[in-house]
């Protein structure tokens, strides 16, 4: 887990570079077509991705975006009108049988498919219209690390190029040197707070909630410890009664219009006694997590970066080992 996080830069520097021309002809067709709504289709880490996409698509391009529930298609066998829109697929391995269901029956329905996949030959990749890859490479740790942020990145190449945003597409052309710094940044403060804890929230808004997902995932999966990712808004109705002296909570908070409210609720749960780890601001009665300053959407695949060198030492301190979680495996076969 450990190598494979640290080498999120190259992967996002190289998949840039080979994925230019392929990007660009996608958003040309989708300019000229642009589809009626956007349709998501992922489990696990690529999910969380995939609500990354969400925010970013609906915010950037203002088209309705929408997660499949693979069920429908693989245990329900509906197909629902899928007539016009894009489903945008994203998996590491392109093999899971739910996934492959749930896209060959948007593709009959009249779905185009755009499949951002790191295993260019898996099942999933024939069945897209076009193919993104992601390449990052084997990827043989349990929990998925740099193929998470190099499908970040392939999300951002799109649509900035998608949009017409130059300021987002120069951002991203950045985001390696970025992620370099990111890697290097001292999380270590949050291992001796979490190591003897039972459980957490991981807190998150807009973009970041895509991180918070990833994060409360890494937690149970590498480190044994119950998470639950929590949207800052949501947290108000209901979770909060759960926040007592000492509850430990991880904070994202990107410099973007979320900032101020998740500031504010970091600020209110300290105030309660609850041990804030906030990354992304300064806050007093919170300890701060450090965070490399950049584009408020190319933020959070930082926050990410900076994350898995955290989990790994935690997962270590507390007797895991981050590369074999217990009743795991590489690729989830869900039916």
């Amino acid at each position: 887990m450990f190598r494979e996080a640290a080498q999120a830069p190259q992967v996002v520097r190289a998949q840039l570079t080979a994925n230019t021309a392929r990007v660009a002809q996608l958003a040309a067709r989708l300019r000229q077509g642009p589809p009626r709504a956007v349709v998501t289709c992922a489990r696990g880490s690529s999910d969380h991705a995939a609500t990354f996409a969400r925010y970013l698509i609906e915010t950037r391009l203002g088209l309705l975006t929408s997660s499949a529930a693979p069920s429908v298609s693989s245990v329900y066998e509906a197909a629902p009108d899928l007539a016009g829109t894009l489903m945008l697929a994203i998996s590491q391995s392109g093999a899971s049988p739910d996934i492959l269901a749930v896209v060959s029956r948007a593709r009959a329905a009249g779905a185009y498919i755009v499949a951002l996949v790191n295993a260019e030959a898996s099942p999933l990749a024939q069945l897209a219209d076009v193919l993104l890859p992601l390449h990052a490479g084997p990827e043989r740790s349990v929990a998925a690390t740099k193929s998470y942020i190099a499908s970040l990145a392939a999300i951002v190449q799109l649509v900035a190029e998608w949009a017409g945003d130059a300021p987002l597409g120069a951002a991203l052309q950045q985001a390696p040197e970025e992620l370099e710094r990111a890697w290097q940044l001292d999380w270590s403060a949050a291992v001796p707070r979490l190591a003897p804890t039972s459980s957490l929230y991981v807190i998150g808004r807009g973009l970041g909630l895509a991180i918070a997902q990833e994060a409360a995932l890494k937690f149970k999966e590498t480190c044994g410890l119950h998470a639950e990712a929590v949207s800052a808004a949501e947290l108000r109705h209901g979770p909060m009664a759960l926040v007592r002296t000492g509850f430990p909570l991880l904070v994202f908070t990107q410099n973007d219009e979320s900032r101020a409210g998740v500031v504010q609720l970091a600020g209110e749960l300290a105030a309660q006694g609850a041990d804030v780890l906030l990354a992304g601001a300064r806050l007093a009665r919170t300890t701060e997590l450090a965070t490399e300053a950049a584009h408020p959407v190319i933020e959070p695949l930082l926050f990410a970066q900076s994350f898995y060198r955290m989990a790994n030492a935690l997962a270590l301190a507390r007797g895991h080992n981050p590369d074999a979680p217990p009743h795991l495996r590489k690729v989830t076969e869900t039916l």
